[in-house]
């Protein structure tokens, strides 16, 4: 073991807090207002400071490391990568470039065959959305509220969380409309039935007073990632939104950025239902962050559109080497070690059951719904009002109640997202299960802080 695993080194944790708060410019907090943990490593579903204290990742970082920490087989693919060839311009041909194309559209959806990759999630979406607009000639963006894109010019106005106000300049061509969300119903639904026909009749009803003529692309995440909460679309949704989009010549855009390779237990949350993309959008599980990559998968009708002329965009580090190789390899691993089919097990038996019953005895959980290793515990001052724990007005996590509960989760060794009224459990999908039961219990204890603020 390491120094920092044994709990030495805190002059060392000392320093890297001065550096950090010294010099480091963070997103989505206020400057100066951040107070970083200094972490020292990482295992598996684990990682530790330098004093030694070890916290259960339930969060996969950012819900990105569906492999966990230092996996040996990711972290010897990056050595083996490194030292055959480190980078090489994306306008060369390389070998696990290639073979991650190849593997993520056998993967994808039927006739979706080639791969656009990018570096970071937002970007992809970038794309996604270029490709749609100058496959159609048309401008217009359709998007959902309760939904995260990306922080990037045109994929934080997609995004329909608070985090798009101050970054909406109303410039960007994008019309929202209400996805199903049975719990807070737009249309007074009372059945996962009534929610998903109402909520279809919405969607024609925006396109239609829109204009479908002027509509590129719907851009819409199959399972609402953590900002929405995990929404998992009803039965007939997904079809009803792609049989819209056929009818009017819209281009479909599934984000699997968050919800991608094993996070649903399935390779992407777009399985569950056989509903085919035009433009399938991925990142951070591709290869559970090791190297940054991601990409956008295009389907042959718009490849076809762009061999007579040149696409007009691509990056410097496009499908860099070592994020490819990573990705090669993580795809493998997870086939090899059955993480995909873990994940949904996790789900079924785990995850769903005790979350359930969690939400019966908190006063403080109006809800808890999820799929494979992605869950959302919805948090409210009172189940019969149902009035938000969090409300918009407030969505900066450092707010007091969000920063009680994430102190408290802390304190017990638990690191978990707290995003507004949310507490969102995405561990990495090859979690134990003893690991996962024992997460679950320290969350358990953990509410007892917001069921004292519940009306």
């Amino acid at each position: 073991m390491t120094p920092s695993e044994t709990g030495n080194g805190l002059e060392a944790a000392q320093a890297v807090v001065a550096d950090d708060g010294a010099h480091l410019f963070r997103g989505w907090v206020q400057q100066g207002a951040h107070m970083a943990l200094p972490v020292a490593g990482a295992r598996g579903s684990w990682f530790w400071d330098y004093a030694g204290n070890r916290y259960l990742d339930f969060s996969s970082q950012l819900v990105y490391a569906n492999l966990g920490h230092q996996h040996p087989r990711l972290v010897a693919a990056v050595k083996e990568q490194a030292d055959r060839l480190c980078v090489i311009a994306p306008h060369f041909a390389e070998e696990r470039r290639a073979t991650a194309a190849r593997k993520i559209a056998e993967l994808a959806p039927e006739g979706l065959n080639r791969v656009l990759f990018t570096t970071g999630g937002a970007e992809a979406v970038e794309h996604a959305v270029r490709l749609a607009r100058l496959h159609t000639g048309r401008y217009k963006l359709l998007s959902a509220h309760h939904s995260f894109h990306g922080a990037t010019p045109t994929a934080i106005q997609l995004t329909g969380d608070p985090r798009r106000w101050r970054n909406d300049t109303g410039n960007a061509g994008v019309v929202r409309f209400f996805p199903p969300y049975l719990y807070r119903s737009a249309f007074y639904a009372e059945t996962e039935e009534q929610e998903c026909a109402r909520a279809l009749e919405h969607l024609e009803q925006v396109i239609v007073l829109e204009g479908a003529q002027t509509i590129a692309a719907l851009v819409l995440e199959p399972v609402g990632g953590t900002s929405s909460g995990v929404l998992v679309p009803p039965a007939g949704y997904l079809a009803g939104v792609r049989e819209l989009c056929d009818r009017y010549g819209i281009v479909l855009i599934f984000d699997e950025i968050m919800v991608g390779f094993g996070r649903t237990g399935a390779w992407f949350a777009s399985d569950h239902w056989g509903v085919r993309p035009d433009l399938m959008t991925f990142a951070k599980g591709v290869n559970s962050g090791y190297v940054p990559l991601s990409g956008v998968v295009v389907c042959d009708e718009i490849v076809e559109t762009f061999t007579k002329t040149p696409y007009p965009g691509g990056s410097t580090y496009s499908g860099h080497p070592l994020g490819c190789a990573v990705a090669v390899e993580a795809i493998d691993t997870m086939r090899d070690e059955g993480v995909v089919e873990h994940a949904a097990r996790l789900g079924r038996e785990v995850f769903e059951p005790e979350l359930t019953k969690m939400a019966e005895r908190h006063p403080c959980v109006g809800e808890a719904r999820g799929i494979g290793a992605i869950w959302s515990l919805e948090l409210v001052k009172s189940k019969e009002t149902r009035e938000m724990y969090v409300g918009f007005d407030a969505p900066d996590r450092l707010t007091p109640q969000g920063a009680e509960l994430m102190g408290a989760l802390m304190k017990r060794g638990l690191n978990a997202m707290v995003y507004i009224n949310r507490l969102n459990i995405t561990p990495p999908c090859n979690i134990s299960e003893e690991d996962a039961r024992e997460g679950l219990a320290r969350i358990d204890e953990a509410l007892g802080v917001a069921d004292a603020r519940v009306v």
